[in-house]
């Protein structure tokens, strides 16, 4: 029963936020263009890089629908080094994310969390810019691939293909309701799975892990390798590893060996590893990996030595997010999160077939 109460709180907790973080997500996909973005991440340079992790910081993004769109980016003409930047601010925070961490680990967690994620994206693309300096041959290619063999490929020309009718923007409402879809289904879908591990491990780890077990690592050096070490092959998005980071932190973790955990899990798992190897290189993927793990340790001191200096009670500050929103929008919130959560596992069943062993679309095309 402790484990199901606990579990209970850890929701009821959550749902206002995460909910708030998609619509703003819904209406990031809106309105933000990747065009725009692939504009301003065209050079190999410095505030390439950094707008990079700017512009990936907000996305509402996961370590697996990140690749898809770190791939766009790059094939589109984006750098080498701002597609790493971007492939590491992305998963590692986000408008999701943020508002979560604040309500599940406190204020101070959700300000330094995002500032350790820009930090971890800029480091790792500036690395990408000083060693990565070979001649960026796959960016040409792409480009001359996308000219020669893409809408191209056929040999009418691409002003014949612009020559016809444009397409008719939607309107803002239209854009604002295809936004919201592509958050509330596409979006939560991805992380769906992940996010409920999450909420029942922080359950199960208040309930029955014991706090000697967790704090024998101690609160430096050791406990963060410990964290990068879980978290580095594990294929978990910003959000859904926030509720298994206030499980830690409640348990006893040290702030700093918790924020390692929340750093090097979204921004690296296998998947993600072969992309950045196949699509920049062994160098960048070094680059990759060294900025990652790098500033998430020295985030983590850095973490530890604050709390420690400024005497923050990061329990005290959990106890009082838990108390920022009335209870009827908190129950309502957690009712549509379940709804969500729902459709998500109505989505994962197999599609149901006639009697006579038909799929949907041919049983219809028969009618």
């Amino acid at each position: 029963m402790l484990l199901i109460e606990n579990f209970y709180l850890l929701f009821l907790d959550a749902a206002p936020w995460l909910l708030g973080g998609l619509v703003v997500a819904g209406l990031i996909h809106s309105f933000v263009s990747t065009d725009t973005l692939a504009r301003h991440l065209g050079s190999d340079s410095v505030s390439a890089t950094v707008k990079a992790a700017l512009f990936g910081a907000p996305l509402p993004l996961c370590s697996c629908s990140v690749i898809p769109a770190a791939i766009s980016l790059r094939r589109s003409g984006a750098s080498k080094s701002a597609t790493v930047s971007f492939l590491i601010a992305t998963p590692e925070t986000g408008v999701d994310s943020v508002p979560v961490s604040y309500a599940l680990l406190g204020p101070f967690m959700a300000i330094i969390r995002p500032i350790a994620a820009i930090m971890s994206a800029i480091t790792a693309g500036l690395m990408t810019l000083i060693f990565c300096d070979e001649p960026d041959q796959k960016q040409s290619e792409n480009k001359n691939t996308e000219t020669a063999g893409g809408c191209c490929s056929k040999k009418s020309s691409c002003s014949s293909v612009k020559s016809s009718e444009p397409v008719q923007k939607p309107s803002v409402l239209n854009r604002f309701i295809q936004g919201q879809h592509y958050a509330f289904v596409d979006i939560f879908n991805d992380m769906a799975g992940w996010l409920m591990v999450g909420l029942i491990l922080a359950a199960m780890t208040l309930t029955w892990v014991p706090e000697q077990f967790l704090t024998q690592w101690g609160s430096g050096f050791t406990a963060m390798a410990v964290m990068a070490l879980v978290g580095i092959p594990m294929y978990i998005c910003a959000t859904a590893s926030t509720p298994v980071a206030a499980g830690l932190l409640l348990s006893g973790i040290s702030p700093g060996a918790v924020l390692v955990f929340m750093l090097a899990g979204p921004a690296t798992n296998m998947a993600t590893l072969g992309i950045v190897k196949r699509e920049l290189g062994g160098k960048a993927l070094a680059c990759y990996l060294g900025g990652v793990v790098s500033i998430a340790f020295i985030s983590g001191l850095t973490t530890n030595a604050l709390v420690r200096y400024f005497n923050i009670d990061i329990n005290a500050q959990l106890a009082a997010s838990e108390h920022l929103l009335p209870q009827w929008l908190m129950m309502i919130s957690a009712l549509a999160l379940v709804a969500l959560i729902i459709n998500y596992a109505r989505s994962k069943l197999p599609k149901r077939t006639n009697s006579a062993g038909l799929g949907p679309d041919t049983a219809s095309a028969k009618q």
